[in-house]
């Protein structure tokens, strides 16, 4: 079972998780994204979330960097915080396919042509849309030799 540090994983997935992966912290960012709630009491109120738990999630986004104060009671999302909009919609679209028993009770739409369903599609740089099985994992420049090299049971690479 995963405990509440990654440090032996080397994924984006789980650097992720170390921020956003906490049970409240993405129903938080979506009421600060989609509903523009900025206030403690507004989030408390909209997730009827425990007090504490509340003030320990949205400092560890002000720590992080996913959000910043502002005034002594308004917690605006950054760049990095507003990034997880497509995070978000994609979720929300795997629940709506996969984990709800009704229609989905909310759609997203584009605000510049003021009704173009907006979703989150996996795309190719050469082809466009791609499906779900069509996506492969390869190597990136990040991934540590030594790690490749523990994992295939090897020795350390010179």
């Amino acid at each position: 079972m995963l405990g509440k540090a990654y440090d032996t994983q080397v994924c984006s997935i789980a650097r992720s998780l170390e921020l956003v992966g906490e049970r409240w912290s993405l129903l938080i960012i979506r009421d600060a994204l989609f509903a523009r709630v900025t206030r403690f009491g507004d989030f408390q109120h909209n997730l009827a979330i425990a007090t504490n738990v509340l003030a320990s999630r949205l400092e560890s986004f002000v720590a992080s960097g996913i959000m910043e104060r502002e005034g002594s009671a308004d917690y605006i999302l950054t760049a990095k915080g507003r990034a997880l909009a497509v995070a978000l919609i994609a979720l929300t679209e795997w629940g709506d396919a996969w984990a709800s028993p009704i229609e989905p009770p909310i759609l997203y739409r584009h605000t510049a042509c003021d009704d173009g369903a907006v979703h989150a599609v996996a795309t190719c740089e050469a082809c466009g849309i791609v499906p779900a099985e069509e996506i492969a994992v390869r190597i990136g420049p990040g991934m540590p030799v030594d790690y490749l090299a523990e994992r295939r049971g090897g020795t350390r690479a010179n």
